[in-house]
């Protein structure tokens, strides 16, 4: 159970986090990309973020979190300088990607077709859990 505290913190690193990658993918020249921060949670301690990001197109998703994981640091300074008046200390940052619309696309094609996932579960791909 999120307290309170954890998830206004949750919400302006959500917030400040989407403005980050979108202005770094606008400059790198990505354009046609969308980058969005699907969640955001923030450990009760304070001290680590797990932020979920969803990429569209999705052919490029592996090579943009790879890069966005090897720029991490970057990402927390520029947080840390756009939450200075409200954060004492930035939380570690952890980038996963979000595959649940990949998921949710996947049983929509196996329920129009003939083969019915709900009464043969292997037809599916196991859901990795994070």
């Amino acid at each position: 159970m999120e307290t309170q505290r954890q998830k206004k913190i949750a919400g302006v690193i959500q917030e400040d986090i989407v403005d980050i990658l979108q202005r770094a993918a606008i400059d790198g020249g990505l354009k046609g990309t969308l980058i969005s921060v699907s969640k955001v949670s923030v450990t009760t301690d304070l001290s680590i973020a797990k932020v979920y990001i969803s990429i569209f197109p999705n052919k490029d998703a592996s090579e943009l979190m790879e890069g966005i994981k090897s720029n991490q640091p970057l990402i927390k300074h520029e947080l840390a300088q756009r939450t200075k008046n409200q954060l004492r200390r930035v939380p570690e940052l952890l980038f996963f990607l979000d595959d649940s619309l990949d998921y949710i696309e996947n049983i929509e094609k196996s329920l129009k077709r003939e083969e019915n996932p709900i009464e043969n579960r292997d037809l599916l791909d196991k859901r990795k859990k994070m």
